[in-house]
């Protein structure tokens, strides 16, 4: 009997040790909370339509462009607003599928795909884990004042082009009057001003018929969401109209 309580207490033992082995591997390898970006800078979160399984969340996952053009990938999105963010990023998802390539009635010109992308004013807190030896790059939300993060959507080519002209120094906001002439340009600009305005009607969380100014003269057409769309920055509600003689 000794020698058989030895032997069952040597095999828990073992079964002890492989779990602990199993949670072990299982368990995300962190390193320290850091900062990214400018204290007094913008940078934008893309999705890209795939989520992740993380700290009991389901996250989305996708890029983070950062003041200076840098971009990170394999970037998750984990606190608040990351279930927001996949349900608008389905939905703009879905009205491409159902608009892109047909003709917009007032220039002319083939819709075309339009991406969301999540703008945070100031540094970024992210923390690099390794998950099954891949490697992300985790953006603490919960650690962002919900007032310095804001939900835009664009043409998917001008991403870039719209977090460096935010960056950029004399570029404002305005919106469009419905009789504006830049719906009848027959260019991206005119068919995204347009566009923005014809996704609102089908999502009402959706906003449309803005434009970001460059100190060039530079339009880009875009839209906000109503959530998140955070107070401190100030390209959410441009208070003025924009009309070409501006």
């Amino acid at each position: 009997m000794g020698a058989l309580k030895y032997v069952i207490i040597g095999a828990v033992a073992i079964v002890v040790v492989v779990i602990a082995l199993v949670l072990l591997l299982q368990t995300p390898h962190r390193a320290p909370v850091q900062y990214v970006g400018s204290p007094s800078g913008y940078e934008a979160f893309v999705p890209n339509g795939q989520t992740i399984s993380y700290n009991g969340n389901t996250d989305p996952e996708g890029d983070l462009i950062l003041n200076n053009g840098t971009t990170i990938q394999n970037v998750v999105w984990d606190g608040q607003y990351a279930n927001t963010i996949i349900q608008n990023h389905n939905q703009v998802v879905q009205l491409n599928g159902q608009f892109v390539g047909q003709t917009d009635p007032i220039n002319g010109q083939q819709y075309v795909p339009l991406q969301d992308f999540y703008v945070i004013k100031g540094q970024v807190p992210v923390e690099q884990v390794t998950i099954n030896g891949q490697t992300y790059y985790v953006i603490e939300a919960n650690n962002i004042n919900p007032a310095n993060i804001a939900g835009f959507y664009t043409y998917q080519g001008w991403i870039t082009n719209f977090v460096e002209a935010m960056n950029t120094p004399g570029t404002y906001a305005a919106v469009l009057p419905g009789n504006s002439p830049v719906f009848t340009w027959t260019n991206i600009t005119g068919t995204v001003a347009y566009q923005t305005m014809l996704y609102e009607h089908y999502y009402p969380y959706l906003n449309g018929g803005a434009v970001v100014i460059l100190p060039n003269e530079t339009l880009i057409s875009y839209g906000t969401t109503d959530n998140p769309s955070g107070s401190a920055i100030s390209f959410v509600s441009p208070s003025q109209l924009y009309n070409l003689s501006n």
